[in-house]
Order: C-alpha cells, then sequence, then structure tokens
C-alpha cells in the first residue's frame, strides 16, 4: 500500500510542492533545454502560473497568461520574449512534469478496492477524446472521417481506480486507431481493464490474459461466438445452449442471466507474411437490461468464482469514471478552448490542462483525506463537483502558493508593472480622438 502523507500547516501549499517539488521544476527546465541560463523567466512561477491560471482563469489567452506570470513573478517581458517561450523545449518540460506527476500519484494508493476485487491489485480503463483544432495543423493532426480540410488530435488515457487519476496520457493525431495507444505487456498482471468497443479485438484480449491481466468488454455485435461450455446454472427456463451460436440462443431465452463459455478465433500477428489462427476460450455473460428490453453481453476472462454476472455487468458500468475526467478536463480545465494556429501553443496547453487536473487530484487527495478522519462519506466529495469547487480557488492556491516559495510583490513593484503592461507596445498604432485630446 501507498503512503498517506500527513499535512500540517501550509497544508495545501506543501501537498502541491510535493507533488512538483521546486528544486526538480528547476532541474528538469534546464534538462528540457527550458532555461538556458539564469535569465528573467523563473522555470518555477512559469509552471505555477501556467498550472493555475490558463484553464481555471477566465481570460484564456496568452497575453492573459503573460500579464498573470508578469504579475505573479514579479517581471516585466517583451512580447516576444513571452511568445518565444512556447516552444519544444517547454512541451517537452510540460510534457515531463505530466510523468512524473502521474507517478508521484499512482506510488501513493488513495482508494482502495471493494472486498469483491480483494483478488486484483488494480481497475483500469483506457479511453481517448478527441480536440478540434485550427484547419491549418491538418499536416501535423489531420481529422478522421473529414471530407474538407480539417485538424484534430487525440488524447489517449489509461485511467487507475486505486491511484483516482491517470496512469498514462498520449497525444496522436485524429486518424490514429485506438488499438494503436493501447500496449499490453506485464503491467497488466492482476490488473482488471475494462476496454471500450473501440479497442475490441480477440488478440487483444488474449495478450491481456497471456500477462496475467483481466479484462471485461462488451461483446461486438458483429461477433457471435459458439457456445462450448456453461459457467453456472441460473433461474429461468433451462435450454440446451451448448454448440450453438449465442446469436441463436438469444432470442429463446427466458431467464435474466446467461453465463456460459465461448470460443472465439484469434489471429496472431504476422510472422514472414503469415498469420496462424487459434481459437481462445473466454467468459461471455447476457444480463438482461429492464430499461432497454434487451440483453447486454459482455465477453471476460474473470471466472464466476470471483465476480458474478451481476458483478461483471455492474464493474463494467464504472467506465464512466473516465468520460467524467473528460468532462472534467473539457469543461473545467480549458481542454477544449485552444484557438491557435501554432502546434507548440496547442501541445503546451494539452499538456498543462493535464496537468492542472493532477495538481486538482494532489488537493482533492488531501480533502478527501481530511474529511475521511472526521467520519465524513468521502464518496460524497464528486469530482465534478470538486473541480467546480477547485476552479474557482485556483487563484487564491496560486498567490498562497507563491508566497509560500518566496516568489510576491511588494507595492512598488505592481506600479512598475502596471507602467509595463498598460503601455500600448504598437507604436505606429493609430489612436480615436488622438488628435482631439490625451
Amino acid at each position: 500500500m501507498g503512503c498517506k502523507k500527513q499535512y500540517v500547516g501550509h497544508d495545501f501549499e506543501e501537498a502541491l510542492c510535493d507533488l512538483f517539488p521546486p528544486q526538480w521544476l528547476h532541474d528538469t527546465a534546464k534538462e528540457t533545454g527550458l532555461v538556458k541560463r539564469e535569465r528573467k523567466v523563473n522555470p518555477i512561477a512559469l509552471f505555477w502560473v501556467l498550472v493555475l491560471s490558463f484553464g481555471v482563469g477566465m481570460q484564456r489567452t496568452l497575453a492573459s497568461l503573460k500579464r498573470s506570470y508578469e504579475r505573479e513573478g514579479d517581471v516585466a517581458l517583451s512580447d516576444s520574449s513571452w511568445y518565444d517561450r512556447f516552444s519544444p523545449e517547454l512541451v517537452r518540460f510540460l510534457k515531463t512534469c505530466v510523468i512524473h506527476g502521474i507517478e508521484q500519484l499512482a506510488a501513493a494508493e488513495h482508494r482502495c478496492l471493494s472486498e469483491k476485487l480483494k483478488h486484483f491489485q488494480d481497475v483500469l480503463i483506457q479511453d481517448s477524446t478527441i480536440i478540434r483544432l485550427h484547419k491549418m495543423l491538418a499536416k501535423k493532426w489531420p481529422a478522421a472521417r473529414s471530407r474538407q480540410v480539417a485538424a484534430g488530435v487525440k488524447v489517449s488515457v489509461l485511467v487507475s481506480a486505486v491511484a483516482n487519476s491517470m496512469k498514462s496520457v498520449s497525444l496522436v493525431a485524429e486518424r490514429t486507431h485506438d488499438m494503436k495507444t493501447m500496449r499490453i505487456g506485464p503491467w497488466v498482471k492482476d490488473r482488471i481493464l475494462l476496454i471500450d468497443l473501440a479497442f475490441y479485438k480477440h488478440h487483444l484480449f488474449t495478450r491481456i490474459s497471456e500477462n496475467g491481466g483481466f479484462f471485461i468488454s462488451r461483446l461486438k455485435g458483429t461477433a457471435d461466438p459458439t457456445i462450448v461450455a456453461v459457467q453456472s446454472i441460473c433461474r429461468g427456463n433451462s435450454i440446451d445452449v451448448v454448440g450453438q451460436r449465442v446469436s441463436a440462443v438469444l432470442p429463446r431465452l427466458h431467464r435474466q442471466v446467461l453465463d456460459v463459455e465461448v470460443e472465439v478465433p484469434v489471429k496472431r500477428r504476422g510472422y514472414n507474411g503469415k498469420h496462424r489462427k487459434d481459437i481462445m476460450r473466454f467468459r461471455m455473460v447476457a444480463v438482461f437490461n429492464r430499461e432497454d428490453g434487451v440483453y447486454h453481453l459482455y465477453l471476460t476472462n474473470i471466472s464466476n468464482a470471483l465476480l458474478t454476472p451481476d458483478d461483471i455487468s455492474s464493474l463494467y458500468g464504472a467506465r464512466w469514471e473516465v468520460e467524467l475526467i473528460f468532462k472534467e478536463l473539457k469543461s473545467r480545465y480549458a481542454l477544449d478552448m485552444i484557438r491557435t494556429m501554432n502546434a507548440m501553443v496547442v501541445a503546451a496547453l494539452i499538456w498543462v490542462a493535464i496537468l492542472t487536473l493532477l495538481a486538482s487530484r494532489q488537493i482533492y487527495n488531501l480533502v478527501r483525506r481530511r474529511a475521511e478522519v472526521t467520519g465524513k462519506a468521502v464518496v460524497r466529495f464528486t469530482h465534478l463537483r470538486w473541480s467546480t469547487v477547485f476552479s474557482e480557488n485556483a487563484d487564491n492556491h496560486l498567490h498562497a502558493l507563491l508566497r509560500y516559495l518566496n516568489i510576491k510583490m511588494e507595492l512598488i513593484d505592481f506600479y512598475r508593472l502596471y507602467d509595463c503592461q498598460a503601455f500600448d507596445p504598437h507604436v505606429k498604432r493609430q489612436r480615436f480622438r488622438e488628435e482631439w485630446w490625451a
């Protein structure tokens, strides 16, 4: 089990600095080339201004971010100096920070699996969401199924139930097939993957099983496996199902649940231009849904000794958690508010939105632990409600954190800052009524 660190005093500031230590941020900025020598830009202040200003702020422009950085960092920058910061080096720095933040959150287990899942280490959910971009970025991130020139980037995430956050994240072009965003290996051992139909492939399920992992997936509509054995006897009219196709059994089924073993074809990866075909056996569960009036079919390799058919159906419904993360990223942290033709700015702000989510989760976990100590029902601290509260208070967190890091401004600095920011840099621009009064 991971260590649940207790904070005293500057709780929130310490928690954020524990997630992204100041010295680590400074060293990483140098390693990624963001800071080549000590100049005006403070990488620590820049990082926190981006994370706690862009997605949660009312002004979501680079100009407003520049003003926020100048205000919090006690420095005045030229426009060119600020915009030049949105470079491949910044993108590399932010991506490294995302990887670090995910690892830190995963190291401390923030939620415990129920007694029903005691035989498993974690429940993981893989999915993707699309962000529409300016059509000028179509060459770098081409959109899928579009007759016109369009661009879109696919954000693919793997969510951990135990870590209460992301396990991994990647950015690819919208045209990239979902299957290419998932790499199965020994890391799946003793973990359950809840698979979306976009990832449905018998070879994928076989790879998960061969690596000691477990999966639950809806049965694809075009799949029609053969039933080879009955896993458990359920109430209802008994009919002989062994040896028959699923499509032939369902119309005659008059019971709430069907729990059987099926055979599915598996096409192995090619070797020397040849593909070996195998047959694999998996468990198939059909649970009647009263609202839809149809059976919901699930394919899994989890035995009925560990999870009942109703458990399989209910656990698969937990896939909704990844959709809530996407909703949180888009509606609270501006993941879908990126309006620019600059590819570096797009990539940087996507990573910034994800970093904001990670920072939010760190404080959320702290609030949740403290509430748990007082006996409150922590399940009532829902993510979407929390994200609204966090967004409204992110500015306060930024001020408190920078003061905690001894990055602060005096009154005289505000005069100097306003003198710089309010002065229009465009020398030749004609001002309205300039010839009459000033």
